[in-house]
């Protein structure tokens, strides 16, 4: 049988280690999402049971999709996520299209979130939501502009006091008994998980675990990648999807579900019920100030997808950088995207649009891995997945349900998310003419 063929990385000096790595894909995960859809998801569910659900679910096939991105990117050992991927697994278009969705959303969109949310957060003062969240993303992306080393130092910093703080939160809101039946929910358990408002919330829970495949971004930059690019995106992914499933519990448990509904802020607001509003404002405060742990993973790793498309296309030349420089001129290109999502979205719109986005390009390289398996290259010298294609089956058909309930249920995002993909089809195209005129 013939082996796949793939591109290899160019030889060059590893400097992420393996805990660097998953730091980096937990301060992904662990963002807006945790903090934020829970007042979303209760919209139309009133079934606490079915809520923690979502999160199990959400964590499962997040981890189905660690497995996968785990065999694929000790095989393709190049940065740049989806776009390396689906450029050597099916045909450089489809690469492409990968990479235009990390550039243009994929990661200015979940920054744009979390900085919105820190605002949100910010128990003190009367800031200005927009300009308050550039200034931030602005602050954090000139400290990735400097050197490797700075970067390794604020990010591992960063995510662990988050991970401290939300397992005070967890422990707090165990030992701490709840004032109210809030955790009573009226919704049927069976007629809510098979509703069409399960599979909408399950779009929310789905962005809340994005960031699972955040090291394969920059693998070319860790540390052997064959043994640290598994432990970063399960072990990382695991850690996680504990944390979250606590976390809601602790929500669900000590405020009631009215007055979650809708309200961006859930975590101050259960914070104020369990501590009163003192502390609640500290811990929100706290809360405001760590979600930049998750802006700072999404300012490193997102340049690399643009500097990466500029090695093999003309339109994107001027972010070409040397093997493992920084690319500052793609980190301040992200920012302006960035900045342009908070001046023209709102919160929930920015948030389905990018999920829709991101659930399509994950699902075509999960179904990657039946392409490796059948080229017979997924030998001894990689990681394999296990009980192969159980997990990849998982995660394909959860994530084709939700493509499908975003169309039916969130028709004008799902428009946006089209009308991108052919916009990037379009700038593909004349990518190409650019690129023919320069050869003659």
């Amino acid at each position: 049988m013939t082996a796949l063929k793939v591109s290899e990385a160019p030889k060059s000096i590893q400097k992420v280690s393996a805990l660097t790595a998953m730091a980096i894909v937990v301060a992904n995960m662990i963002g807006t999402g945790v903090f934020t859809s829970l007042g979303f998801q209760l919209q139309d569910l009133d079934n606490p049971m079915v809520i923690l659900t979502l999160w199990v679910l959400g964590g499962i096939m997040a981890l189905s999709g660690a497995f996968s991105y785990a065999e694929i990117g000790t095989h393709i050992k190049k940065s740049g996520g989806e776009f390396s991927f689906l450029s050597a697994l099916f045909s450089p278009f489809i690469g492409y299209l990968a990479g235009w969705v990390s550039l243009t959303v994929g990661f200015a969109a979940p920054v744009a979130l979390s900085a919105i949310a820190i605002v949100e957060y910010f128990p003190f003062g009367d800031l200005h939501p927009v300009w308050t969240s550039i200034i931030i993303v602005a602050t954090i992306t000139l400290i990735h502009s400097f050197n490797i080393k700075s970067s390794a130092l604020f990010q591992n910093g960063s995510t662990l006091l988050k991970v401290l703080l939300i397992l005070v939160l967890i422990i707090v809101g165990l030992v701490t008994p709840s004032s109210t039946e809030s955790f009573a929910g009226k919704g049927n358990y069976t007629a809510e998980v098979f509703s069409s408002a399960f599979a909408v919330a399950l779009i929310y829970v789905s962005y809340s675990y994005s960031g699972w495949n955040a090291a394969v971004y920059i693998t070319e930059e860790i540390k052997n990648p064959k043994k640290s690019l598994p432990r970063a995106l399960l072990g990382g992914t695991l850690i996680v999807t504990l944390l979250y499933t606590l976390l809601q519990f602790v929500f669900l448990k000590h405020v009631p579900i009215p007055e979650l509904v809708g309200q961006v802020n859930v975590g101050a607001i259960a914070t104020k019920k369990m501590l009163g509003d003192h502390l609640g404002n500290l811990f929100g405060l706290a809360i405001s100030l760590l979600l930049i742990s998750g802006i700072s993973a999404m300012v490193w790793i997102g340049p690399r997808v643009t500097s990466t498309m500029a090695k093999d296309f003309t339109l994107w030349r001027f972010f070409r950088v040397k093997d493992n420089a920084i690319p500052i001129k793609a980190l301040w290109f992200q920012f302006g995207i960035t900045t342009l999502l908070l001046l023209t979205g709102t919160f929930e719109q920015i948030l389905i649009y990018c999920g829709f986005l991101l659930t399509l390009s994950s699902l075509l390289t999960v179904w990657g891995v039946f392409k490796i398996r059948k080229g017979d290259v997924a030998g001894a010298d990689h990681f394999k997945s296990p009980v192969f294609p159980f997990f990849q089956v998982i995660f394909i058909v959860f994530s084709l349900g939700m493509v499908v309930f975003i169309f039916t249920e969130k028709p004008v995002e799902a428009t946006l998310g089209l009308s991108n993909l052919i916009l990037g089809g379009i700038v593909w195209y004349f990518d190409k003419k650019i690129n023919k005129k320069a050869l003659k």
